[in-house]
């Protein structure tokens, strides 16, 4: 079966609100240079459009993380099979996130962020699920906090791989039988 997308976000707002984002965390790092932490692979266009938008020094890094085994469902085993290219020792960190559901990869990810030492450590991401929380986690910066409990693509969310190019954020309004919310 076809999915059916209905936007929920759309692009224009996703700019809007990524240059309020970018202001305060200009605020908030003033004078000090920040190391952006993109979690791929769906933070790729959150991380590059908020990069775009900042006027601190800023560096990034990549890093492979998931908690879910078929791409859909946490199963709570969290893998990071690709290293930094750089320390974090003393650096400033943001950590750029597409959405944060269950909060279990995120707060293992912290974690073990917190172990490299860093000058500060924050948390961002475009999308809140916080009524999914299994783990809490304290996020800085949130783009948009969603209320219903739907499964969305786009900008950078997909489905098996697809979608991740819109350039809005919808709602998948019939689910492959395979895929929860």
């Amino acid at each position: 079966m076809a999915e059916k997308i209905r936007v929920l976000i759309s692009e224009d707002e996703i700019g809007r609100r990524l240059d309020e984002m970018a202001k305060q965390i200009n605020a908030d790092y003033a004078g000090r240079e920040i190391r952006l932490l993109c979690i791929l692979k769906g933070s790729v266009f959150v991380t590059c459009e908020l990069a775009k938008r900042l006027t601190v020094p800023v560096t990034m890094d990549f890093l492979t993380c998931s908690s879910y085994e078929d791409g859909t469902v946490s199963n709570g085993d969290v893998k990071c099979p690709m290293g930094l290219s750089q320390p974090l020792k003393e650096k400033h960190v943001l950590v750029v996130e597409d959405i944060i559901d269950s909060g279990k990869t995120l707060s293992y990810l912290l974690e073990k962020l917190g172990e490299e030492h860093p000058a500060s450590l924050k948390l961002c991401t475009l999308l809140d699920k916080p009524f999914r929380r299994e783990k809490e986690v304290h996020v800085d910066y949130v783009g948009f906090q969603l209320k219903e409990n739907a499964f969305v693509v786009g900008f950078g969310l997909d489905i098996a791989q697809k979608y991740r190019n819109l350039p809005y954020v919808g709602v998948v309004d019939k689910c492959p039988e395979n895929v929860q919310a």
